[in-house]
């Protein structure tokens, strides 16, 4: 008799093992698969180009920026512009849960040229058609040395990564608000990272600052 009830509960334990493996297995591969989907917005080329993501305006806005400088003397430049800024979505809804960018996020900002007056416009700026680069923020720590890298299209589809020792890297990395990217001027995600406590110690000292 005490046979077949070892026999349950050894069949018992050992479907209940079966069962935590497989629950684990779907986690890991909920957590993991983030990142995949990400990293699958670009195609990169043998050399280390990458093509121009064309459905990045598909992608999640989260900011805009008329004519902004980051250098106290300006940019020389003979008309106005506008900046749009895109990250793919997987990477959007990723930040909102944690705070945190995920390997694989994927960043583009346009550069439009933009008028004052056009239409009915008298004032204000507005943007145009007229499209004056593309440049991407890409995050993959396996390809890129210090698991961020810049890339800029202008009449290319195909573009390097911009040399490391180039003064954006410094500049990102100085003064960027989260994981080197500006999250301070992302008005709906400032304050997710604020929440989440992943805002940079450079970034919280010079909000400090007088």
């Amino acid at each position: 008799m005490k046979r077949p009830i070892l026999l349950l509960v050894a069949l018992a334990l050992a479907l209940a093992l079966a069962f935590a493996s497989y629950a684990g297995a779907i986690e890991a591969e909920r957590t993991t698969a983030l990142p995949a989907r990400s990293q699958s917005v670009l195609r990169y080329f043998p050399d280390g180009r990458v093509a121009f993501p064309k459905s990045y305006r598909e992608w999640t806005y989260v900011t805009s920026g008329a004519d902004m400088t980051y250098s106290p003397g300006g940019m020389a430049m003979d008309h106005h512009m506008i900046d749009n800024v895109f990250v793919n979505p997987d990477a959007y809804r990723a930040f909102e849960s944690t705070g945190r960018w995920p390997d694989g996020t994927v960043f583009a900002r346009e550069d439009r040229e933009a008028r004052t007056k056009g239409s009915i416009a008298r004032g204000g700026l507005f943007q145009t058609e007229t499209l004056e680069g593309v440049e991407l923020h890409v995050k993959d720590a396996s390809r890129f040395k210090g698991g961020w890298a810049f890339f800029a299209f202008g009449n290319h589809d195909l573009a390097p990564a911009i040399p490391a020792s180039a003064s954006c890297y410094t500049c990102h990395s100085s003064h960027g608000a989260v994981d080197t990217t500006f999250v301070q001027f992302y008005p709906t995600l400032i304050s997710v990272a604020t929440a989440h406590r992943t805002l940079s110690a450079a970034y919280l000292r010079e909000t400090r600052a007088p």
